[in-house]
Parts: C-alpha cells; sequence; structure tokens
C-alpha cells in the first residue's frame, strides 16, 4: 500500500502509486509508528518544495529520520514544481537555494518589498493556500489567455495546468488531454494557484514541468 503523501493541486494528501518529481514538507504531521497522518494537516507556515536527492542523504519516508530515534518531517511528494506551487509550497532555501532565492527575489518586486525574506511569503500564501483555509477565486474562460504558464485552474474536481496557451489535463501520472481554451467555455473554473504565486509567475518565475508536458 502505498504512504498517504502524494499531494495534489488542491493541496490535498492522498496515498497513490506515483510518486512524481519533488519531495517537500509542512514540518511533521505523521506518526513514524504507523506512517500514518495525524489530524493536522500542517505544523508550519513554511510549506516548501524539495528536490529528491540531495547530499547523498537518505531517509526512511513517514519514518523516524532524527537523531534520537524521533520523526523527522513528513516527507510529501508531488508530480511536478507546478503542482506544489499550486498546493502553495514554495522552494526550500536549504536544497534548492537558487531557486529559493529567485522566487522570492520575484516576491519582491512584485509587491515592491526592497528586502523581501522567505518568513513573508509564507504569512501571505497560509491565507491563499485552499487546504489551510483559503477560497480559491472563480475566473472567467476568457481571461486564461492573460495568465503565465505554470497556474493551475479547476473545473469541479478536474485540474488543468496552463502551458503556451493551452489547458492540460492534470493527473497524479502526468499531464493529458490539452484544450485549447475555448473547449472550456460551458466550465466554472476557479483558479488554484495562490494569489502570491500568480504575482510571482507574472513576474517571471518559471516552475519545472513534468515530462509530460511536453508530449
Amino acid at each position: 500500500m502505498p504512504l498517504q503523501n502524494r499531494v495534489d493541486p488542491f493541496g490535498i494528501i492522498h496515498a497513490v502509486p506515483d510518486r512524481g518529481m519533488f519531495t517537500g514538507n509542512r514540518g511533521i504531521i505523521h506518526d513514524p509508528e504507523t506512517k500514518t497522518l495525524k489530524k493536522k494537516r500542517w505544523a508550519l507556515q513554511a510549506w516548501i518544495v524539495c528536490v529528491c536527492q540531495f547530499r547523498n542523504v537518505r531517509r526512511e519516508p513517514m519514518g523516524r529520520n532524527r537523531k534520537g530515534g524521533k520523526a523527522g518531517w513528513t516527507e510529501l511528494f508531488f508530480l511536478d514544481e507546478v503542482t506544489a506551487l499550486a498546493a502553495g509550497h514554495r522552494p526550500c532555501f536549504f536544497c534548492q537555494r537558487e531557486r529559493a532565492r529567485d522566487f522570492v527575489g520575484r516576491f519582491g518586486e512584485a509587491f515592491g518589498i526592497a528586502e523581501p525574506r522567505a518568513p513573508m511569503v509564507d504569512k501571505r500564501l497560509h491565507k491563499e493556500r485552499l487546504a489551510s483555509g483559503g477560497k480559491p477565486p472563480v475566473i472567467a474562460v476568457e481571461d486564461l489567455a492573460g495568465l503565465p504558464d505554470g497556474v493551475v485552474v479547476a473545473d469541479g474536481g478536474t485540474v488543468y495546468a496552463l502551458r503556451s496557451g493551452k489547458a492540460l489535463r492534470w493527473s497524479f501520472a502526468g499531464y493529458e488531454h490539452p484544450n485549447d481554451f475555448d473547449m472550456l467555455k460551458s466550465k466554472t473554473l476557479s483558479l488554484l494557484t495562490p494569489a502570491t504565486t500568480l504575482c510571482v509567475l507574472r513576474h517571471g518565475f518559471r516552475p519545472v514541468w513534468h515530462p509530460t508536458a511536453e508530449a
């Protein structure tokens, strides 16, 4: 049985076989004895996305990865960075320092902050993430063309990532069924990507896509 540590663009954590390209965390939210999630779905406002391989570090997912046999941070997994950003995560300063600096720097440009810091980003994101109580705004199909690549929208439970003028249908296994925006005209769409992250994308941050997006 797969562990319940795969995150969808809504920020909901599932137990599915597909692991994805990135890991990350929201603090310690699991019981290492049973390798199951606790009731809470975050322990920190800093929700980060990390690379799966870093300095030959090996971890036991949802195990005891701290000194003294204590539970370490709960390993979550994402299809790609586009998915992680939609769920309200941002790049990690430990394993992705340059990308994290780029993200926070563009955040500063977007909001006119001369010396932006990661906690500023986290505080804003925590109010906007769907999984921490944020409400997704409705967006008109006519407005999709004005959004940057990497933004994620949903029609109910069907999720689309926007790329090069197409809406790519999302799944845990990858992207499929690229649609012209006109094909979504009858849909009621919600914007999943947090407003803060949307601004960062507008200012030139380029998220990493799963290879299926290239197909």
